[in-house]
């Protein structure tokens, strides 16, 4: 009989599942809209690295197996973001991007030393109060400008900086 609960992989399953295949992520850019729509700021998650280093991210995770792309997009957003983000996910599921995420720096923009991932990139409004749970430290909100600036792309390891330049140019931010 074959398993199809979804649940983690064992840290052992996982680093050889790593090791072997490229594994499937969602990533969102968690924004505030105005009433045409526009995008007026940009939520960035500030977290810790298993090294020390303090950086900023997007909301980010493994899509489960057994696990529709809709479901891990909620999942991450109410675990990074909390219960309470009131989170609009797109009515379609086409990313604005697909992010391919290589252990070998310089093939794309994106660097994962842990894997070969692809990523399915969103842009998620968010209306309501957003405090972050788990890893993360916090949520700043930026305006467009302010995220896009070099002091806050430095900030922005493995190409999640790029990722963030082309979700805002996706969405008409083009600064």
């Amino acid at each position: 009989m074959t398993e199809t609960t979804p649940g983690w992989l064992s840290p052992d399953e996982l680093e050889m599942a790593r090791a072997r295949m490229p594994i499937l992520y969602v990533e969102a850019v968690p924004v505030r809209v105005d009433d045409s729509g526009e995008v007026t700021s940009v939520g960035l998650l500030l977290r810790m690295g298993p090294d020390g280093t303090v950086s900023r991210t997007l909301v980010s995770g493994r899509v489960l197996h057994h696990e529709r792309v809709r479901d891990a997009l909620l999942r991450h957003l109410e675990k990074d973001l909390g219960p309470v983000a009131l989170p609009r996910v797109p009515t379609s599921l086409q990313p604005f991007t697909v992010a391919e995420y290589f252990p070998t720096q310089g093939i794309t923009p994106y660097h994962d030393p842990r894997q070969h991932a692809v990523s399915l990139a969103y842009v998620v409004p968010v209306t309501g109060d957003c405090r972050p749970r788990q890893d993360a430290l916090d949520l700043v909100w930026f305006s467009p400008q302010e995220a896009l600036s070099p002091a806050v792309q430095s900030e922005m390891p493995g190409g999640h900086g790029v990722l963030l330049k082309q979700a805002l140019a996706h969405v008409g931010c083009v600064i």
